[in-house]
């Protein structure tokens, strides 16, 4: 299911560029630099320059490389993550590695995009995130659910614990609504199936969020699956809209 994109918000975008390829970090300026509704406010070659820039320039998208010498986008990520007011993040990575794109996900980012992305999908994406919105397609977040529910039998059993651990802190309609999320339903669909406005959902979601200490319902979404919850309430379609 195609989503509309979002409207040219009434301020443009602040975006940084974080990538240690200086042709890379050019290219993208080139491309985004001109697009409506986005303001590229600085760059960086390092995750170690992150948190600086983003106290300096006050960005509201990062998109941020994952391989770079010093700090990682991964690890550039989780610090920034944890940071009050943090702005959003988009990684962005020259291949589809499960594993590394599960932990960006995992430590808050919004969603990743290729480098090889058409320059019109890669402004989508900033102002999808902007808007709050993930940008994992249905067969990206299906086949990271799938990769988050492998893992050894060892600690299958343990992440299970601590996520059930972590949804008995719901109230039942807050349990409701992130079984709902973990399935890929939109708001609209949560709404209609649990017969409540798409505004109370919404709510919900942020109390999900706030209670758990997540960043995006695409965490929500994973630890519906690491606690097993759906092989109980039926299968999920893996789409996150």
């Amino acid at each position: 299911m195609n989503t509309p994109s979002p409207a040219v918000p009434p301020r443009p975008v602040r975006l940084l560029i974080v990538d240690d390829d200086p042709l890379v970090r050019a290219g993208l300026t080139l491309m985004l630099g001109g697009a409506d509704g986005i303001d590229i406010v600085g760059e960086g070659a390092d995750g170690t320059e992150v948190e600086g820039l983003v106290d300096r320039l006050r960005p509201d998208v990062v998109l941020m490389d994952i391989r770079m010498p010093v700090m990682d986008g991964l690890a550039a990520t989780e610090a920034l993550r944890r940071r009050p007011e943090a702005p959003e993040v988009v990684v962005l990575t020259t291949f589809h590695a499960d594993e590394q794109v599960l932990r960006a996900i995992r430590a808050g980012a919004a969603g990743f995009v290729l480098k090889d992305t058409p320059p019109a999908q890669i402004v989508e994406a900033v102002r999808r995130v902007a808007a709050g919105e993930p940008v994992l397609s249905p067969a990206v977040t299906r086949r990271l659910m799938a990769h988050a529910a492998g893992g050894t039998a060892d600690d299958r059993p343990a992440r299970a614990d601590r996520a059930r651990q972590r949804f008995a802190e719901l109230a039942d309609r807050e349990r409701d609504v992130a079984l709902a999320v973990g399935r890929g339903s939109s708001n609209a669909e949560i709404a209609a199936t649990l017969y409540l406005s798409v505004a109370t959902v919404k709510t919900h979601v942020s109390r999900i969020l706030a209670r758990l200490g997540l960043n995006n319902r695409v965490q929500i979404a994973l630890l519906v699956h690491d606690a097993g919850l759906l092989d109980e309430d039926g299968p999920a379609d893996g789409g996150l809209r």
